[in-house]
């Protein structure tokens, strides 16, 4: 287990001047990320933001669907692998050794953008959490959180002064395989981050 800083709650600048300089970005720097900015990013998408453990982004009948994988490449103070997010102890379980980052780029139809960023953010979702309480109605209700979720990173990147991009074009068996996901797992997004 890797114990991420504790993000921050007080913001550089205002919500409506991150919407302004919000923007898809697809080429990063070959500069590594902080484990405080990675950290701050997971938090936005997932985090606990109060005491009973609701979350940062809503969630139908908080069931919480999603898992939030980092994909680390170059991050200070992390080596390179695969980390799942434990949101409830803001914390890091790593699950690979090796730099995945080209064989994430393969499995979405050669985006290179991911090869080339620091790290990417993968949200998938384990459906069956919450269609077992609202039957096929629930399915909708995960896209709208992972839409949630992806949003919150977006809007979070602005004031750290990196950039993203939601890429949903993959293969959902080769992304599963190389991030390691379970049966009843679903890949919805990949988020390659960087300045």
């Amino acid at each position: 287990m890797i114990t991420l800083p504790k993000p921050v709650y007080e913001g550089k600048i205002s919500v409506e001047s991150t919407l302004l300089a919000r923007r898809s970005i697809r080429t990063f720097k070959d500069e590594p990320l902080a484990l405080a900015e990675v950290s701050q990013l997971l938090w936005a998408a997932q985090g606990v933001n109060r005491p009973d453990g609701y979350r940062t982004c809503p969630s139908a009948g908080a069931l919480f669907p999603l898992e939030l994988r980092l994909v680390a490449g170059k991050v200070n103070d992390l080596a390179p692998g695969i980390y799942r997010y434990i949101p409830d102890k803001h914390q890091l379980v790593q699950s690979g050794t090796e730099d995945p980052r080209s064989r994430l780029a393969e499995s979405a139809l050669g985006q290179s953008m991911i090869a080339h960023a620091p790290a990417t953010l993968a949200i998938s979702a384990v459906f069956d959490r919450t269609t077992r309480r609202y039957g096929q109605r629930g399915i909708r209700y995960v896209f709208m959180e992972a839409g949630h979720a992806s949003q919150n990173v977006h809007l979070q990147v602005v004031p750290l002064d990196l950039g993203t991009v939601v890429i949903g074009a993959f293969s959902d068996d080769r992304v599963k395989e190389v991030l390691g996901l379970d049966a009843d797992e679903e890949p919805l997004y990949l988020m390659p981050i960087g300045r």
